[in-house]
């Protein structure tokens, strides 16, 4: 599957779509370090950068949310925090069994099927609510 950017994902957010190319750039810089033979090294940075910058993206999430009293924002919440779990424990099984390139494939494919699935449906949905609240104009002025 394809994890490139495109236009299905703007939610019309700047901060939050700027994340969200962020998440996917770094994606797709697990394949190239993968399918290139690079070494472990490159391939744990690469996922500590994923891991890490995805609870940050996360934490920018729920504090719109607070900020907008988002009526959705337990469930929105409890999504971010299941997947913050898969996350911790794809890693884990890498640590454990090393690098290797189905492992790899299968965090890719996790991820990237998660990331695209919750944008398409529960972020943009969390952005029109965000736009109806005044947020958009706030972030566009960021």
């Amino acid at each position: 599957m394809d994890y490139t950017w495109d236009i299905s994902l703007v939610t019309g957010h700047k901060i939050i779509d700027e994340q969200h190319m962020q998440l996917f750039a770094t994606l797709v810089n697990l394949i190239e370090a993968s399918s290139q033979g690079l070494g472990k090294d490159e391939i744990y940075s690469t996922l500590d950068f994923l891991s890490e910058y995805t609870v940050m993206h996360f934490k920018t999430e729920e504090e719109l949310q607070i900020e907008y009293d988002y009526p959705y924002y337990s469930l929105h919440k409890r999504s971010h925090d299941e997947f913050k779990t898969t996350i911790y424990e794809l890693i884990n099984s890498l640590q454990e069994n090393g690098p290797q390139k189905e492992l790899i494939d299968s965090v890719v494919q996790t991820v990237g099927g998660w990331l695209t699935t919750h944008i398409k449906g529960k972020d943009i949905e969390m952005a029109a609510y965000l736009k109806s609240q005044g947020a958009m104009k706030k972030s566009r002025e960021q």
